[in-house]
C-alpha cells in the first residue's frame, strides 16, 4: 500500500535527506538520483516540491537563514541585557557551528570549494539580514547617550560586511597574530563609526573571551 505524506513533510524529508549528502559528497557532487534513492521517492514527486536542485539548495539556505535571524532577533528584543553586550550576543548568535554535530556539518559544507554558491547564500542572508536587527539596537544606544552617529544602519551594514569578509577563512587567509591585530582594529572602528566611547565594546567583547578568538563567520 503506497504511502501518502503531507506536502509539508514529505518536503521537509527531501531537504534532510539532501542536507546529510551535500554533506558527505558536496552540493556538485549530489545528483537528484542521490535525493531520490535516499528518500524513497519518484522524480516527479520530487519535481513537485522543487523545480531543481539548486531549488532544494535554496530551501536549505532559507531554513539555516530562520535559525540564525531568528535567534539574533531574540537576543535583540532582550531588553534585560545591556546595549554593548546585546550587540556582541546578536554577533555570537550568528555563529550556527556551535549548535551541535549537525551543524558543525552544515558549516563544514558550506565552507568547501564545491559548496562556493551555497556559501555565497549563506553571506547575502546575513548581509541582507542582520543589519536591520543591530540597527534597532544601536538606536537604543543612541536614546541611552552611549553612541552619536546619523547613520545607524549604514554603520551596522558596513560592520557586517567587513565582519563577513575579512573574517571568512575562506577569504582571507591570516596567522592567529594577524587574525587578532584585525579583531583589535575592527573592535576600535566600530567605536569610532558609532561615537562610542573608547574601550567600551573591547571590555564587553573581553567578557566573552573574544579579545583572542572571535571572529567566527
Amino acid at each position: 500500500m503506497r504511502i501518502v505524506k503531507k506536502a509539508e513533510e514529505r518536503k521537509n524529508e527531501i531537504l534532510n535527506a539532501a542536507d546529510t549528502l551535500f554533506g558527505q559528497k558536496g552540493f556538485d557532487g549530489t545528483s537528484t538520483n542521490d535525493i531520490l534513492e535516499k528518500v524513497g521517492i519518484a522524480r516527479g514527486t520530487l519535481y513537485h516540491h522543487f523545480k531543481s536542485k539548486e531549488d532544494i539548495m535554496d530551501a536549505l539556505i532559507d531554513r539555516y537563514a530562520v535559525r540564525l535571524l531568528d535567534r539574533a532577533q531574540a537576543v535583540a528584543l532582550d531588553k534585560s541585557i545591556p546595549v554593548i553586550e546585546r550587540i556582541i550576543r546578536v554577533v555570537m548568535a550568528l555563529n550556527i557551528s556551535g549548535d551541535g554535530e549537525s551543524s558543525k556539518e552544515i558549516m563544514e559544507h558550506i565552507h568547501k570549494p564545491q559548496n562556493a554558491l551555497m556559501h555565497q547564500k549563506i553571506h547575502k542572508v546575513i548581509i541582507n539580514g542582520v543589519p536591520p536587527i543591530l540597527t534597532d539596537i544601536i538606536r537604543e544606544g543612541i536614546e541611552q547617550g552611549l553612541f552619536s552617529t546619523p547613520f545607524p544602519y549604514e554603520c551596522m551594514e558596513m560592520v557586517v560586511i567587513y565582519a563577513n569578509t575579512v573574517f571568512d577563512e575562506d577569504l582571507v587567509t591570516m596567522t592567529d597574530e594577524e587574525r587578532g591585530q584585525r579583531i583589535l582594529a575592527f573592535v576600535c572602528n566600530v567605536e569610532r563609526l558609532l561615537g562610542a566611547e573608547s574601550g567600551s565594546l573591547m571590555d564587553v567583547m573581553e567578557m566573552f573571551g573574544g579579545g583572542d578568538e572571535s571572529g567566527q563567520a
